[in-house]
């Protein structure tokens, strides 16, 4: 396959934009690390164009110079706008954020404010494999609580996961990921209420990484941990990275609740020199004015989801798989394909597909691969193709 197929000029969708010759001319990650014969479907990068008003707010501070240091609060003001028309929130005070250099690193300093050296750190897993690098490089231990059946969150096992973080008396956290990578889960305002209850009763401190927050289905509805009953003294870290795919522009903001204040406010002052001025401009510009973007790319996330569903019940029907809410990614159980643990290997060596080995996410990702969902349907029906040749 040589190119994907181009929709109709006046085709809004973000998805059929852009061609894989086009695509093969980027130097990110994504496009990089595999040879050009592979199709990479793995890390969170999406494969669209830029979304005009963005480009524009780019391009006009290049044009004026305007690449000097960061100041004021547009970023955390168009945010706690966003949060207000789209999630229903108007909770996100801006005198309770700060900014910092992106959601990972924003998560490191959080995590430094309300633990020590050697206290735990609460996970479901299967998850976002830097939970467990940067927890682990900060001197921090991991204890996972390992996610239901259900592929959400179990209850019983977060509880039994706070009751060993806190039985040797260090300040224990917990790392919640809403939605959850890389099942797509979106937890619901019930959830969301019983895990501040728990953490509570605990004294587990909760932060909460919720960069994929704006990518939800459009049946579906995210709700912000800060927002429910008991979660006050929570932090959550936010970012238009992952929605309009800005991962390199650097810029994230730290939430805290009202009563997380007074940790947020002992935020080293020299964090803040982190994230890029230009990046905090395009950050900005996605969430004042990209919003009609957003949701053509949901849409097109939507068809995908189904896309994928048709094309594994065709061509792959072992292979487990629960269209989610949340994020565009796909979490693929392959296990009854008798390909072990990582059969992400075999469907790079046979299918020259490039997808994220479930082994990376922790306990429960044995079997599984994570598929970026975010590409055209064209990639994505020859990446299926490729995949079922690849078992065949």
């Amino acid at each position: 396959m040589d190119s994907a197929p181009r929709d109709t000029p006046d085709d809004t969708n973000p998805l059929h934009r852009l061609s894989l010759d086009a695509l093969r001319r980027r130097t990110s990650m994504k496009w990089r690390t595999y040879p050009e014969d592979v199709l990479p479907l793995w890390v969170a990068e999406m494969d669209v164009p830029l979304a005009a008003p963005v480009a524009r707010a780019i391009t006009d501070a290049v044009a004026l110079g305007d690449t000097g240091y960061p100041a004021g609060n547009a970023y955390a003001a168009a945010l706690a706008d966003f949060a207000r028309t789209r999630w229903g929130w108007d909770g996100l005070a801006v005198e309770r954020t700060a900014i910092v250099p992106d959601v990972m690193l924003g998560i490191v300093e959080m995590l430094k404010l309300i633990t020590g050296p050697g206290d735990p750190v609460v996970v479901n897993c299967p998850v976002y494999p830097p939970f467990y690098q940067f927890v682990t490089h900060m001197d921090r231990r991991v204890v996972e609580a390992p996610l239901g059946a259900d592929l959400r969150i179990d209850f019983a096992a977060l509880e039994e996961a706070f009751r060993h973080a806190v039985a040797g008396g260090g300040r224990a956290a917990y790392l919640l990921c809403s939605p959850h990578n890389p099942t797509g889960a979106v937890h619901s305002a019930e959830e969301l209420t019983a895990v501040a209850a728990l953490a509570d009763r605990y004294g587990v401190r909760v932060v909460a990484d919720e960069i994929h927050a704006p990518v939800v289905a459009h049946d579906a509805a995210f709700v912000p941990y800060l927002s429910v009953p008991g979660a006050e003294n929570g932090l959550a870290l936010m970012s238009a990275s992952k929605a309009w795919n800005l991962a390199g522009l650097k810029a994230a903001l730290a939430v805290a609740g009202p009563a997380a204040a007074d940790d947020l406010a002992r935020l080293p002052e020299e964090v803040s020199h982190g994230p890029s001025h230009v990046g905090i401009i395009a950050h900005t510009a996605a969430l004042r004015d990209g919003r009609d973007w957003l949701d053509a790319l949901r849409a097109g996330i939507d068809d995908n989801r189904r896309l994928l569903a048709g094309l594994l019940a065709e061509r792959l029907p072992q292979v487990r798989y629960r269209p989610a809410a949340g994020t565009y990614l796909a979490w693929l159980d392959c296990r009854p394909l008798g390909l072990g643990d990582d059969p992400a290997a075999a469907f790079l060596a046979r299918g020259r597909v490039a997808l994220s080995p479930g082994t990376s996410f922790g306990t429960g990702g044995a079997g599984h691969v994570r598929l970026n969902l975010a590409t055209s349907p064209g990639l994505l029906t020859e990446a299926v193709r490729r995949m079922a040749a690849a078992v065949a």
